[in-house]
């Protein structure tokens, strides 16, 4: 017997009278749409899944942050809304004083709290429509979802406290909040507006701070679109208002703050504002990690829906006219839908050459006649060397140097020139997509000279704000974005599946089943469309012809392998090479699988269940659902093994949304109707020859 995982286990038992596809809102349309109401002396955010109580005297602040889903109060105690620094000083935005215990709040304590006279002033509040972060319209055979994400939005007011305006005249901080429908998400930022008569460092800032019961540690979760790499904007840590906690030396991680890790460090001149980052404060319903990650991967769907764009892709590893054009033919003819001239492929972006870019306009315009899209490698600033003078300077030595051994600032002046002489190549070739190798990394800058940063602490921000904007006028053009980070909040579409390079210089099997391990890890987190798989049809890092794929004929049980796993697992790969086929027969293999994915793209391209870990040592299966479509489920199953593997596959069909009954029928086959057991499973026999592949289909 196959073991399998329940996705819904946690909280799915105690909801087994229920009808899921009209119960849970992860199968069904969310019945209640996001709503602002004033109630006394409180706001209300809410959207039926997650609700937020603003009390807005004497001071404004977060008094109940609730889990509608699983009806639960997250916080124990009432914080400021934010905390700004001004030139090392630290400020409260709003909140109340006199809690008598941080254990817990009893609401009854409410009226008795008090304003700090220190804290910034809570002044009035506008209700209003949610924003977009960038321009974006569905491409690529992404769903139609509405942008920006429906919702409702708010913006609290306050002012300075007395002795402060004393000091720098009118400051003004907005505290925003926006909250959607269908996901358990509410967004916050602030902006700080230096409407007085004196300058002033922001030296820091944290734009959320919650303090989080014990038990609701564990299912809140914090996503920025400022943290990826060396960046971590969310931190848990101690509260020293809370004497009464078991930890004798009042240690206990259990405070909650989003801020930046650095800085910001921006002066703020007379009649200058800025603009935080933005916090979405994600609550999960379950402790399952398939429901977590279904409830993670709906927020990412709503709040950036450009990842749900997967087109299918080459590498070709030249870019002259003849390997390209022999590569868009290729594409063209089996059903891939973009080619992309990869690293060490000769292809120069950033080239102001007419001669260059009049011939690759020539190439593009060859490629969209035959319905395929064109795109291209850079490197941006990591491990890239600008010169002396445009390069990372460590604080630690006062010379060029980085986490990467060497990086190009993008706060430099050669940032700016950068990113004009590739939007200019973009504009006048007509490329469709770009791949940034190396974006910004989290490198601080200790230059006190280069042009878009003062010093060293606002020069994350800056580097930030440049790839950031980058990005955002890509995303105005329609452009497709690879980049090798967590920048989907700022605009990107793809990401690493998450792998290590060298194993693609493993010998062939071995790489492929840690390929699929790979993509059954990482689709807790990602949706399929958001991360890109690898295929070394040539050599990659090493491992010479043990490795490789090529010759494509005389390896065409593990070339069909990869295409099986990633187009079935919904997963675009990275085929880099100079050809997809070399015979008939291996032009055929591909045309079935790309054929297959098309086909079932709709089932294909929805989020994933993990029913059984690749292990080596039996078949494995991962298995998409999604309740909207004619498809219910699709299950890939693959037997790795040298031998025939007999099984009777237990397959989860709980977020199908079905209830009583299935038609499950393998590949082609005439279904058979199955009935669901109570948990929402249904039973299957496979048979699967050694190193056999199958599949089955839910309707």
């Amino acid at each position: 017997m196959i073991a399998s995982v329940l996705a819904a286990s946690v909280w799915c038992f105690a909801h087994l009278e229920h009808d899921p596809a009209r119960t849970d809102w992860l199968i069904a349309p969310a019945r209640e749409s996001a709503r602002i109401e004033k109630r006394g002396d409180s706001l209300i955010l809410s959207n039926g899944l997650v609700g937020r109580t603003i009390r807005l005297a004497p001071n404004a602040a977060t008094v109940f942050l609730r889990n509608e889903m699983i009806g639960t109060s997250v916080l124990r105690g009432v914080k400021p809304e934010a905390v700004i620094e001004i030139d090392r000083r630290r400020y409260a935005i709003g909140g109340l004083d006199g809690q008598p215990d941080y254990a817990y709040l009893d609401p009854a304590w409410l009226d008795g709290m008090t304003r700090d006279p220190e804290a910034f002033e809570f002044t009035g509040f506008t209700t209003g429509e949610t924003t977009a972060l960038f321009d974006w319209k569905p491409k690529r055979h992404a769903p139609d979802a509405p942008w920006p994400p429906k919702g409702a939005a708010v913006t609290l007011e306050f002012k300075a406290p007395e002795k402060l305006a004393a000091q720098y005249g009118a400051i003004t901080v907005s505290v925003y909040y926006e909250i959607y429908d269908g996901i358990p998400v509410i967004a916050k930022w602030i902006t700080i507006s230096n409407a007085g008569n004196r300058e002033f460092t922001l030296t820091g800032l944290e734009g959320e701070i919650l303090a989080v019961n014990e038990e609701e540690k564990d299912r809140i979760h914090v996503e920025s679109n400022y943290a990826f790499n060396t960046m971590v904007t969310t931190a848990w840590g101690v509260d020293a208002d809370y004497p009464t906690q078991v930890n004798y030396e009042c240690a206990s991680p259990i405070l909650l703050t989003s801020r930046y890790p650095k800085g910001p460090g921006v002066l703020l001149k007379p009649g200058e504002r800025f603009d935080s980052f933005r916090s979405y404060v994600l609550l999960y319903d379950s402790y399952d990690k398939d429901r977590r990650g279904m409830i993670k991967r709906r927020m990412m769907r709503t709040l950036a829906p450009q990842c749900l764009e997967n087109p299918i892709f080459m590498h070709v590893r030249e870019s002259n006219s003849k390997a390209l054009r022999r590569a868009i033919d290729q594409c063209a003819d089996v059903g891939f839908e973009m080619v992309i001239m990869t690293f060490g492929s000769g292809f120069d972006i950033e080239s102001e050459d007419p001669a260059y870019i009049a011939r690759i306009k020539e190439d593009v315009d060859y490629a969209h006649g035959k319905g395929i899209e064109v795109g291209g490698y850079t490197l941006m600033t990591a491990s890239r060397d600008a010169g002396p003078e445009f390069n990372v300077v460590s604080p630690d030595t006062g010379k060029p140097g980085s986490m990467f051994g060497q990086s190009a600032c993008l706060a430099s002046e050669w940032g700016g020139v950068y990113a004009r002489r590739v939007l200019h190549f973009m504009d006048a070739t007509g490329l469709d997509m770009i791949e940034t190798d190396g974006p910004f990394h989290g490198d601080v800058c200790a230059s006190t000279v280069h042009a878009h940063h003062r010093g060293l602490d606002d020069s994350q921000l800056r580097q930030w704000e440049a790839c950031c904007n980058f990005y955002r006028e890509c995303r105005k053009r329609g452009i497709f974005i690879n980049t090798p980070d967590w920048y989907y909040l700022n605009g990107s579409n793809k990401c690493a599946i998450g792998y290590k390079e060298t194993n693609f210089s493993l010998p062939r099997w071995r790489q492929i089943l840690i390929a699929r391990q790979n993509i059954y890890d990482a689709t807790f987190e990602k949706t399929p469309s958001m991360g890109w798989m690898f295929v070394p049809l040539v050599q990659y890092h090493g491992g010479g012809a043990a490795a490789t794929i090529e010759p494509l004929s005389e390896h065409l049980v593990e070339y069909e392998w990869y295409l099986a796993q990633n187009f079935g697992c919904g997963v675009q790969a990275c085929y880099r090479g100079p050809r997809l086929y070399d015979t008939e027969e291996t032009r055929a293999v591909v045309k079935k699988w790309v054929s297959f994915y098309r086909k079932h793209r709709g089932i294909l391209d929805s989020d994933i269940i993990h029913v059984r870990r690749p292990d080596g040592q039996g078949i494995d299966c991962m298995m998409h659902v999604n309740a909207q479509t004619p498809e219910k489920a699709l299950a890939m199953v693959f037997n790795p093994t040298d031998t025939e593997q007999r099984a009777e596959l237990t397959l989860p069909l709980y977020y199908t949304g079905l209830t009583k009954r299935a038609a499950i029928r393998e590949r082609d086959n005439e279904p058979r109707i199955c009935k669901l057991s109570r948990d929402y499973k249904a039973t299957v026999p496979v048979r699967l020859p050694a190193k056999g592949i199958t599949w089955f289909v839910v309707e």
